[in-house]
């Protein structure tokens, strides 16, 4: 094959155990010049088989040459064939011969050299004379193929920063997997970042004969991204959170870093920072602190104190994304309701996100939800300020099934007034995971449907107890410690639901000891909790001294506390210790039922009646002229069989 070129082709083979030969290339190189070879003679199509004639040909003209050039090669087991072609014109590479070139050019290390090497330097090692041309000789200006390679240029060139960041992490002692996971999060927003400005280092005098390699280690250095990285991932933050937040700081790493030491400044602790920076979004790293300082000041002013901004901002970190504007608006909206700065403050601190997570819309539509119960605009102030978790219920999702669900239980409009006013907790609970299952467990145990609707409406906060640690738990006691039958308990939760919020260890336990240590067996303990459940609520140094009046100052026997155990409801200083003397100073005696259930009035018509009553007989008129001659007086048959036992 004729060439122009200085040295001649040489051809050598080797033959294998086989019998077979094989033909590869290998590069003559001379032994007092270095010549440029282009990339194309590594990456071309290996020429057809050269036969045995111009072997030999090619191996005596070889001889001849000797003493200008030397014949480089491997070992015995690799044979290789030299091509020596004209230096080719730029225009003459092929499209694949460039993507060649543009990979060794960009390659991320340097290509690896040893003695008796036959491969070239890589373009890009600017310290070694390359034996590659340059990467704008292969271009053509007239060539539309081009761009399609300039993007294949940009592709290697992301790739290798890619690389130079995962070396760039390993040598600040993260693992491999967390590197590689990390880098495919900053890919490609923060690697672009990290190319353009090493490309644009190229510029400064102290960079402009370095590699891009060079560069690009030294921005990663300078920047102090991996000692940003640490303190993020120490602060409990994922490698996908972390890698967001880099790709929003838009390659100013330093944004980071200051919003972060404000943040502290304001008791925003370590594990929150990361968090309030990724949901405060690129907002807050694009503001100046002057900017922060203000929404702080603001809120401070309406009653949010210092101390509570970190739990604040913390939990709501969307606050330092609002213009003053927006803040401002958001703020009166609650103001107009009533609030003053004391429960604007409060529900703030409760409740966050009742300011700066939810749009104006949808704050409108909850507001006019909860009036259409009968609350004015202020009772909805009060409300929201007592619970601003409201607000963050769904109106389709939430308060409509529930609703709807209370209507059918039979809960009127005022008594789902009531359950809100009194224990709003419930319009944010779940529907069927919670509501649902309470309301069947009641049916199960006997409540009556009728029952049931009373009870919510009488006792909301029965609705926030627990199931299983609660609930279950007292129905329980009740039936196996406090002798309430299994045909009772539905009537005496129906009746007294509050009992179901006592503790068992230390309310319901100790009142069943004590009545039981008055000698009231278990069983008679039972028909009194089911004729007043609310028996158990009381405290025992309550009980103590009312049983202590009664036994020893009225004289009582233990079974009219049995037969009324109602008893212990009554005030002993405004009821039992002033009607007792009434009837003490009259000489009547009435049970205890007909003696503190009455009011003041029937009360004292019941002891005139017995008066007389005490005075017909003191007279010895006899009963049957008596009660002929008498006229009806509801309170006669009262006091029929009483009047004999009379007070001292």
């Amino acid at each position: 094959m004729a060439s122009s070129s200085p040295y001649p082709s040489t051809i050598m083979t080797c033959q294998q155990n086989s019998g077979h030969h094989h033909h590869l290339p290998i590069l003559s190189v001379p032994t007092t010049t270095t010549t440029t070879v282009p990339a194309a003679v590594f990456i071309r199509r290996t020429p057809p088989p050269i036969t045995a004639s111009s072997l030999h040909h090619s191996h005596s003209q070889h001889q001849e040459t000797t003493s200008d050039k030397i014949l480089r090669t491997h070992n015995a087991k690799s044979t290789s064939l030299l091509f020596l072609t004209d230096k080719i014109s730029p225009n003459a590479y092929e499209y694949d011969e460039i993507l060649k070139l543009l990979e060794l050019s960009m390659a991320r290390k340097r290509t690896p050299q040893f003695p008796g090497s036959i491969y070239v330097q890589s373009p890009a090692d600017v310290d070694v004379n390359s034996s590659l041309p340059a990467i704008k000789e292969v271009f053509d200006e007239e060539n539309d193929d081009d761009i399609e390679v300039i993007m294949r240029a940009l592709e290697i060139r992301r790739e290798v920063t890619l690389e130079i960041f995962k070396e760039a992490m390993r040598k600040g002692k993260f693992g491999i997997t967390y590197s590689t996971n990390l880098a495919s999060k900053l890919f490609p927003e923060f690697i672009d970042c990290v190319m353009i400005q090493a490309a644009s280092m190229k510029q400064l005098p102290e960079f402009a004969n370095s590699s891009f390699n060079f560069r690009a280690k030294a921005y990663l250095e300078t920047s102090n991204v991996i000692p940003l990285i640490r303190w993020l991932k120490h602060n409990g933050l994922s490698y996908p959170q972390i890698g967001k937040l880099i790709c929003n700081s838009r390659g100013n790493i330093e944004s980071i870093r200051s919003s972060a030491e404000w943040l502290k400044s304001i008791h925003v602790s370590g594990r929150f920072i990361g968090v309030a920076l990724l949901r405060a979004g690129r907002n807050i790293l694009e503001r100046n602190i002057e900017e922060l300082d203000e929404i702080v000041w603001y809120l401070e002013k309406n009653g949010v104190r210092r101390e509570w901004m970190g739990y604040v901002v913390s939990r709501c970190p969307e606050l330092l994304s609002f213009s003053m504007e927006e803040l401002k608006n958001r703020t009166n909206f609650y103001f107009d309701m009533g609030m003053n700065e004391n429960d604007f403050g409060t529900m703030v601190f409760d409740f966050p996100k009742v300011l700066g997570f939810y749009s104006f819309e949808e704050m409108n539509q909850k507001v006019a939800y909860l009036k259409e119960f009968g609350l004015g605009n202020e009772d909805v102030g009060r409300l929201l300020a007592f619970r601003p978790q409201l607000m963050g219920c769904s109106i389709e999702e939430r308060w409509k099934p529930l609703v709807k669900y209370l209507y059918y239980l039979g809960v009127s409009r005022d008594g789902m007034r009531r359950i809100l006013t009194i224990k709003p907790m419930v319009f944010c609970f779940d529907l069927e995971s919670n509501i649902v299952q309470k309301v069947q467990f009641f049916r199960d145990i006997g409540v009556q449907e009728k029952g049931i609707a009373s009870m919510l409406v009488k006792f909301p906060s029965l609705l926030t107890y627990s199931l299983y640690k609660k609930i279950r738990p007292v129905v329980i006691f009740l039936l196996t410690k406090a002798g309430v039958s299994q045909t009772d308990i539905g009537k005496v939760i129906g009746m007294g639901p509050e009992l179901l919020g006592c503790s068992i260890s230390k309310k319901l336990e100790p009142n069943v000891k004590y009545f039981l240590s008055l000698g009231i067996d278990i069983k008679t303990l039972g028909q009194m909790i089911a004729d007043f459940p609310m028996l158990l609520r009381y405290n025992i140094d309550v009980l103590r001294p009312k049983y202590r009046y009664l036994r020893r100052t009225m004289v009582r026997p233990l079974n009219d506390l049995i037969e009324f155990p109602r008893f212990f409801s009554y005030s002993l200083e405004e009821r039992i210790i002033p009607r007792h003397k009434i009837l003490v100073e009259n000489r009547v005696n009435f049970k205890l039922r007909y003696m503190l259930s009455s009011t003041d009035v029937e009360f004292h018509q019941r002891v005139k009646a017995a008066v007389q009553k005490r005075q017909r007989f003191e007279s010895g008129i006899s009963n049957n002229i008596e009660s002929d001659s008498r006229t009806d007086d509801p309170y006669e048959d009262e006091i029929e069989d009483e009047f004999s036992t009379l007070g001292d």
